[in-house]
């Protein structure tokens, strides 16, 4: 399968802080810090496999790339990708899996604790002087929530959403999952959406971003939770209606919400979730998935994946 040398483009090597070994093949290599849309064609022109992690390949770039015969996504997500222009013209696509089990659960509970044990309400108490002012040793202004005993509602069963299972599990939670349409392990408690959406004191997004689960969680979704549910979202932006999560969170529809997710990253049009200033709502920018380790594991990946391909026997290509 291998041309005598192969060549080898990265369109935005800045998006990964990992050391990228370079393939055991013959082949030449390229590498760009970022690439604008009208950049991408000119900088593939002569790849045979490109590598990327946010830089969008469409029908209309795809069609200007004879030579190009695979993509290697650094991402598990590939909404990036035109997969049926790729089909079409014999690309094969890879992309990540699995590399970040630890990470993305960890930052999901370093999430749900803050929200449940009300640490930003508290920690601002101490520094605006609440309690050096206490009357006895500690004071009780905001409710603290202990997850033994609470339910976790899952949407998403692949390996994130098991592992965030796995972590509930070990707080002494209760997990269901979200019924979709391949939904058949036989050791997950599966239940309909709606169900989730009323029995659920925490709820976290795993599942990917296509398009019927866009605005998955919206106005009607946000109404039937608990008024005393969170909502997490570590996985795609475009999950949940933003503009409706607004008026949950400022109605108190909701008890809290923790995003790692914008509909548009970076968000520099704006988005009504960074104007928000609750302490039940917690934004930070994409870094669940990106711990050193996590990080590490996907460089490797990555490699291991064009590899595979080149050696003939692929692994983790897209349908």
């Amino acid at each position: 399968m291998a041309n005598l040398t192969e060549h080898l483009v990265f369109l935005d090597r800045s998006t990964l802080r990992a050391s990228l070994r370079r393939p055991a093949f013959a082949h030449t290599w390229q590498e760009f810090e970022a690439t604008s849309a009208d950049q991408t064609v000119e900088r593939l022109r002569d790849a045979t496999i490109a590598l990327t992690n946010k830089v969008r390949l469409g029908a209309a770039e795809l069609a200007q790339l004879p030579h190009l015969k695979m993509i290697a996504l650094a991402a598990t997500g590939h909404d990036i990708i035109d997969l049926a222009a790729c089909r079409e013209r014999g690309i094969a696509v890879s992309n990540i899996r699995n590399y970040a089990v630890h990470s993305v659960p960890e930052h999901v509970f370093a999430l749900i604790l803050a929200l449940r044990r009300r640490l930003l309400d508290y920690r601002a108490d101490v520094e605006r002087g609440r309690w050096q002012q206490a009357e006895q040793f500690c004071f009780f202004d905001h409710p603290i929530r202990d997850l033994h005993g609470s339910t976790m509602g899952i949407v998403g069963a692949g390996s994130l959403g098991r592992a965030t299972a796995a972590v509930a599990r070990a707080f002494g939670m209760r997990v269901l999952f979200a019924e979709h349409a391949t939904s058949a392990a036989a050791d997950l408690d599966f239940v309909p959406l709606d169900r989730l959406l009323r029995e659920a004191d925490v709820i976290s997004l795993h599942c990917p971003l296509t398009p019927a689960a866009r605005k998955l969680i919206a106005a009607d979704q946000l109404r039937a939770m608990k008024r005393t549910a969170i909502l997490i979202n570590t996985a795609r932006g475009g999950l949940v209606d933003e503009a409706a999560l607004v008026t949950a969170l400022q109605q108190g529809l909701i008890a809290g919400a923790g995003f790692d997710v914008l509909s548009a990253e970076p968000p520099t049009l704006g988005n009504p979730l960074l104007e928000l200033r609750l302490p039940n709502f917690i934004l930070t920018p994409h870094v669940a998935w990106a711990s050193d380790e996590a990080m590490q594991r996907l460089a490797d990946q990555l490699i291991d994946n064009v590899e595979c391909f080149i050696r003939g026997e692929p692994q983790h290509l897209l349908g």
